[in-house]
């Protein structure tokens, strides 16, 4: 009997030595810089990338429609860019539906609220009236603001050249 509560506190302490450490241990995880750095870098990366598709999206069919989509892209937007792009008059005529295909963070620094990221977008163009569809390619870098917790806006975007082999585009 003796023997049986021995092993029962002994099983007890054991159980109460690893709950304690895995407490601990997700104590630490949530404060780690290295966890909130990641955090910053995955919400920064998702926001850009859907920033940018917002960006190269235009439903130009009616002229409602047309204003919406710079509408949206002044809120995808921030700085000299938002200013810039309101400026856009709105017209009925070609619509673009954009896909970003790949993005990566090339810097960010989460004091500052700043990141850059490059983006390759696919962008499907109909145009109004006669003619198909056409699909064109981009290279993109974006300069990225935070501009809330979580909300991160494109303040400045350009096309990166595209260096081929002998006379032909590298695609």
């Amino acid at each position: 009997m003796r023997r049986a509560r021995i092993l029962g506190a002994g099983a007890l302490v054991v159980a109460l030595g690893f709950c304690g450490s895995g407490a601990w241990t997700y104590a630490q995880a949530r404060t780690d810089e290295e966890l909130a750095f990641g955090r910053e870098r995955d919400t920064a990366l998702a926001e850009g990338r859907h920033r940018l598709t917002v960006l190269n999206t235009l439903d130009a069919s009616t002229r409602e429609r047309a204003e919406a989509g710079i509408r949206a892209w002044r809120d995808a937007s921030t700085g000299p860019l938002r200013t810039e792009l309101g400026r856009t008059e709105a017209a009925v005529g070609a619509s673009a539906r954009a896909t970003v295909t790949e993005a990566a963070l090339t810097a960010l620094d989460t004091r500052a609220g700043t990141a850059k990221l490059i983006a390759t977008v696919r962008v499907d163009v109909t145009p109004r009236g006669a003619g198909g569809p056409t699909t064109d390619r981009k290279r993109l870098e974006a300069v990225l603001t935070r501009t809330g917790e979580d909300t991160w806006r494109v303040a400045a975007l350009s096309a990166v050249p595209v260096t081929g082999a002998e006379g032909g585009e590298d695609e």
